[in-house]
C-alpha cells in the first residue's frame, strides 16, 4: 500500500474520531436540557399557606366614647387594640399615678410626709388637716385610692424639697426615667389649672406603661386601689378610711391596680391594670370619656381583653 492511500486512511480514522466525539458532545448537550427542566420541576419550592384565625376579633363591636384608649399588653410590649394612643390630652388626677411613682423612686416608704396649708385648702376630694404627717407609703395608699388632692399636693411637695428642684421638674424627671416622651405635669395632683391649662398631660400608650411600672414598683401600694375602701393611720394617731373612686373594682378579676380622673378639661379618665394569665399583666388607659362611661369604656375593653386570650388560648 502506497504513502497516498496511508494518508487517505488516517485522514478517514481521524474524520470518524472527530464525528464520534461531536456525536457525544451533542448527546451531552441534548441530555443536559432534557433532564434540567425534570430537575428544575423536581427542586421548585412549594406553595407556602399561611394559616390565618377564623377566630372574630373581640374588640370589633366595641364602641367607646372615650377620644383616646389602649389595651397594652405589659409582659409582651404589645398594643392589643389602640384608639388614638400617641395622643397628647389632659389627665386629671391620673396625674397622681406620675406623682406617687416619682416619690416612691426616690424616697423610703417610711418617709415622713405632712399636709401643707396649700395642700389642705385644695378643692376636693381632700381629707387631711394641715400639719398632719403620714409615712408616704401610708399617704400615698390613701391618695391613690380616694384621688386625694391634698395626698398629692403634699407627696409632691415633700419629692420636690428632698431633690431642690420644683415638682414639675421633679415630675419631669421621673417621665423621661421611664421614656414617656408625650407626659408631663404643672402640679401633682391634676387639677386643672385654668380653664385652658391641666395639670398633666400625656397619651394613653404613655399612661399604660406608667401604670406597669406603678406596679412593678410598688405592688402593695397599687393593690390597695383595687379595694372598695383604704385605711391609714397619721403619726400623730388619726385613723382614715377613705373610699374608691373606681365603683367596678369589684368586677375586674385579678385587678391590679385601678385609677380614676375627672375633670372639665381632661372629661372622664381611667387606668387599669389586671393579670389575664399568671405573671401576665395588661394596662388599660381610658382618655376623654364621659364621668360615667369611662367604667363602661373601662368595662368592655376588660371583656374584650379576656374574650381575645381565651381566642388565642384555643388555637
Amino acid at each position: 500500500m502506497d504513502t497516498a492511500e496511508l494518508q487517505k486512511i488516517a485522514e478517514h480514522s481521524r474524520s470518524m474520531r472527530e464525528i464520534g466525539i461531536g456525536l457525544v458532545i451533542a448527546s451531552v448537550i441534548l441530555a443536559f436540557f432534557l433532564f434540567i427542566p425534570l430537575t428544575y420541576n423536581k427542586t421548585s419550592p412549594s406553595v407556602v399557606l399561611v394559616a390565618t384565625s377564623t377566630v372574630p376579633n373581640a374588640f370589633v363591636p366595641i364602641s367607646l366614647e372615650a377620644d383616646a384608649a389602649i389595651v397594652y399588653d405589659l409582659a409582651t410590649g404589645e398594643t392589643i387594640y389602640g384608639k388614638n394612643i400617641d395622643a397628647q390630652l389632659p389627665l386629671a388626677s391620673l396625674t397622681k399615678l406620675l406623682t406617687v411613682y416619682a416619690a416612691l423612686a426616690e424616697l423610703p416608704p417610711n418617709t415622713p410626709v405632712t399636709i401643707s396649708r396649700d395642700a389642705s385648702q385644695l378643692e376636693t376630694p381632700r381629707a387631711f388637716r394641715e400639719g398632719q404627717t403620714f409615712s408616704l407609703s401610708d399617704l400615698a395608699r390613701l391618695t391613690l385610692t380616694a384621688s386625694l388632692n391634698d395626698g398629692a399636693a403634699a407627696i409632691a411637695e415633700a419629692t420636690a424639697a428632698r431633690g431642690n428642684r420644683s415638682q414639675s421638674e421633679t415630675l419631669a424627671l421621673a417621665a423621661a426615667a421611664l421614656g414617656l416622651s408625650q407626659t408631663y405635669a404643672v402640679n401633682g395632683n391634676g387639677l386643672d389649672v385654668n380653664t385652658a391649662l391641666s395639670g398633666g398631660y400625656g397619651s394613653a400608650q404613655d399612661l399604660a406603661r406608667l401604670s406597669g411600672a406603678l406596679v412593678d414598683l410598688v405592688p402593695e401600694i397599687a393593690a390597695a386601689t383595687t379595694l372598695k375602701s383604704a385605711y391609714a393611720v397619721s403619726m400623730g394617731g388619726t385613723a382614715y378610711n377613705v373610699k374608691n373612686t373606681d365603683p367596678i373594682v369589684d368586677e375586674i378579676p385579678h385587678l391590679l391596680l385601678s385609677k380614676t380622673g375627672y375633670t372639665d378639661l381632661a372629661g372622664g379618665n381611667l387606668a387599669l391594670v389586671f393579670d389575664v394569665g399568671i405573671q401576665h399583666p395588661i394596662a388599660i388607659v381610658i382618655l376623654g370619656s364621659g364621668a360615667k362611661s369611662r367604667f363602661t369604656d373601662g368595662s368592655a375593653l376588660v371583656a374584650a381583653t379576656f374574650a381575645h386570650f381565651a381566642d388565642i388560648a384555643t388555637l
